[in-house]
């Protein structure tokens, strides 16, 4: 059996950008990070003594004699290309809901594409798992999907992600000291707004507006910059990086119509009046999780303000998709 442990990514700065309709032409970037909380993608051969020869189990259970008949978008895509003549049992299991804008539909890409390469007795970089991973996403599913969400859970880390024009994507670590990091992750919290969206529906509406939210797409580009100096400056507090998201939102609701709505809005304003510094839905909007930035000692009243939502603690700077058990 083969085991993978992949992260899911709180992303900063910079969505949008990372379609390749857009950085193609304009180039992109962004800022997040990976999380401690993960998908769980195991493998193994099923045994021949069953009517089925493949069962898939994640929210639903799927048992099926071939590759083409799975329904699970990404595993068949996975499949067609990575499988064998064997017959295959796959589980999923996450330590967060899906479709809830912490990039969990390609950490379940990159996680089985992961555990598949190790099934076959391979190692995979993590640049290779990376564009996989995008090119099962993209160009077989054709998903409208970004490219960043891949990057984060092959690579982990905190870092700046550029996408060049030419198609190449750098990740680049951003360097902190351990207490810079600690007092970043300290003045974040993330709550549960109880919506789930398909994010690549709810993509697909800001990629047609990419054209005409040209000024919003290139002002976002633009926070990127300031962000990093913002973080990596031990000068600078963290309430301007906040106030800064704060900014960074009010662009991109304006980049997709149904990024938000009057429940969203009026759970973000509840922590703005509780003393949040700003904050953002994650990943496409419209549902999912809501990123809060404050100073700690106002983390207490905020709670306590948004006590009918499930909160999420974690920790920044995770490690990027790994191997946890294999046994071949």
């Amino acid at each position: 059996m083969i085991i993978s442990q992949t992260p899911y990514r709180v992303s900063f700065f910079g969505g949008g950008t990372d379609y390749p309709r857009w950085y193609r032409e304009n180039g992109g970037a962004v800022i997040g990070t990976a999380i401690d909380k993960y998908c769980y993608v195991s493998v193994r051969n099923l045994p021949p003594f069953f009517e089925h020869k493949h069962r898939i189990v994640y929210s639903n259970i799927e048992l099926v004699d071939e590759v083409s008949e799975i329904l699970h978008p990404a595993v068949n895509g996975v499949l067609q290309e990575w499988a064998g003549k064997a017959g295959l049992e796959i589980h999923h299991d996450g330590d967060c809901p899906a479709r809830s804008g912490l990039g969990s539909s390609s950490s379940f890409s990159v996680g089985l594409i992961n555990a598949m390469a190790a099934y076959q007795g391979r190692m995979i970089g993590r640049s290779e798992l990376m564009r996989e991973a995008i090119r099962i996403e993209q160009d077989v599913i054709k998903e409208d999907v970004g490219s960043q969400d891949q990057a984060w859970a092959a690579f982990g880390g905190t870092n700046m992600i550029h996408f060049e024009t030419d198609g190449r994507i750098n990740v680049k670590p951003i360097i902190m000291s351990d207490q810079r990091r600690e007092t970043l992750s300290s003045h974040m919290m993330l709550f549960f707004t109880g919506i789930s969206r398909i994010a690549s529906e709810q993509a697909a509406q800001t990629i047609e507006n990419l054209s005409s939210k040209r000024a919003n797409l290139h002002e976002m580009r633009s926070l990127v910059d300031i962000a990093l100096k913002l973080i990596t400056d031990e000068t600078k507090s963290f309430a301007e990086l906040g106030k800064l998201l704060h900014e960074y939102w009010k662009i991109k609701k304006d980049l997709t119509p149904n990024v938000t709505n009057s429940h969203i809005d009026a759970i973000y304003d509840t922590a703005l009046r509780a003393g949040a510094n700003g904050g953002k839905l994650l990943g496409a909007g419209a549902g999912g999780f809501l990123l809060i930035m404050a100073d700690p000692d106002k983390q207490f009243e905020i709670r306590n303000s948004l006590s009918g939502l499930t909160e999420l603690t974690f920790t920044i700077d995770a490690p990027g998709s790994q191997i946890i058990v294999y046994q071949p």
